[in-house]
């Protein structure tokens, strides 16, 4: 893994059933707080305090949205709460309406104490941590790792491993979790480390100035590469599935060759969108299913008279041949812009290792 900083990426919804774009901000006022802080991790955090003077040209605006250009480092849904529970004081006075109009030199007080966001149990399991500072932390999550619990994962997952590892993370909206990857796949996410940076980060995947690159081993051939611009909604039978749909979300991938195999492809993949299965939705439509697809996948390809090994492989190959390799973005705090690779894993190494001698053994013989 590298950290380059750059000159110039069903009703009972499964973890990996989430769009990215949906990681959004949470309103603390919905949220339940723990009982009882029960884990031995948990200290006392300071108080969010700052004050602010509405400038005169706010003269006119609602209460809320100029509190809003007063606070930027947080969002108009989490400031417009804390007015109205009263944890925003206008002169002196609390509970101010959101719909109050300005009159320009008010003097606006924020003091907050930070609220438990989940009630997810810290636990101890290791995590590949490729990049952390105050802002940030960029995780190279394992295939097999659900990243926010749900239904039948309860526990067990990154959310409770990031709570364990970084206990701070219980202040903020899905313990700073902002985009996701689905349970199989693995690569690169990144977490914010507070509300700023929540805030920033959930703003960059909205304004698709996150750039996300995977590595995917597709069964089929293509000559180049290209694009698919098509809607992905829930599949209108099953529902635990997505598909290709005129009802859909908006969803653009960009697809090219790195390299060709006898009956297989492996792709370089970039998301303009985050929808749900996005990448593996897409390639299937295209007829260029991912390699061990459970969902997706359709029937196994094998070339002719490839190797028993090979044969084995495809065979076992239980999972989604879909890695995310790297992530661009820019430093919430300083506006670096940053990248991270992480490497291939070893299952998908030793895949594309046999693709590679299949093709020296058989050249001529698709």
């Amino acid at each position: 893994m590298k950290n380059m900083p750059q000159n110039n990426e069903n009703s009972a919804m499964r973890d990996d059933e989430f769009d990215d774009d949906m990681a959004l901000d949470v309103n603390p006022a919905e949220v339940a707080p723990d009982e009882e802080p029960d884990s031995e991790q948990d200290e006392p955090v300071e108080s969010l305090s700052s004050s602010a003077i509405l400038p005169p040209e706010a003269k006119g605006l609602r209460m809320d949205q100029a509190i809003a250009q007063a606070f930027p480092d947080y969002s108009r849904s989490r400031l417009t709460a804390w007015l109205k529970d009263g944890k925003i004081s206008v002169n002196g006075v609390t509970c101010v309406p959101q719909r109050t109009p300005v009159e320009g030199g008010e003097v606006v007080e924020l003091l907050v104490e930070p609220e438990r966001q989940t009630e997810a149990a810290p636990e101890n399991i290791p995590l590949n941590v490729v990049y952390s500072d105050e802002h940030i932390i960029v995780i190279n999550k394992p295939a097999g790792l659900v990243v926010h619990p749900g239904a039948g994962n309860a526990t067990g997952t990154l959310m409770n491993a990031l709570l364990f590892h970084f206990p701070e993370l219980r202040l903020l909206p899905r313990a700073g979790i902002v985009h996701r990857l689905d349970k199989d796949t693995s690569g690169l996410l990144v977490i914010a480390r507070s509300l700023p940076a929540h805030k920033t980060l959930i703003e960059a995947l909205s304004d698709r100035d996150m750039h996300r690159e995977y590595m995917a081993v597709a069964q089929g051939l293509l000559v180049a590469g290209g694009m698919v611009d098509l809607p992905i909604g829930r599949h209108p039978r099953e529902r635990t599935r997505m598909a290709v749909t005129e009802s859909g979300r908006e969803a653009i991938t960009h697809y090219r060759v790195a390299e060709k195999f006898r009956q297989h492809t492996l792709l370089r993949v970039q998301l303009e969108t985050g929808r749900t299965h996005q990448i593996r939705v897409h390639m299937s439509h295209i007829k260029l299913p991912l390699v061990g697809d459970p969902d997706y996948g359709g029937r196994l390809r094998l070339p002719k008279g490839a190797s028993v090994e090979l044969v084995e492989t495809l065979r076992a190959f239980r999972r989604q041949a879909l890695h995310a390799a790297r992530l661009e973005l820019e430093h919430p705090a300083t506006g670096e812009l940053m990248a991270w690779e992480a490497p291939i894993p070893e299952d998908m190494q030793a895949l594309i290792l046999l693709l590679r001698e299949d093709l020296r053994l058989n050249p001529e013989r698709n």
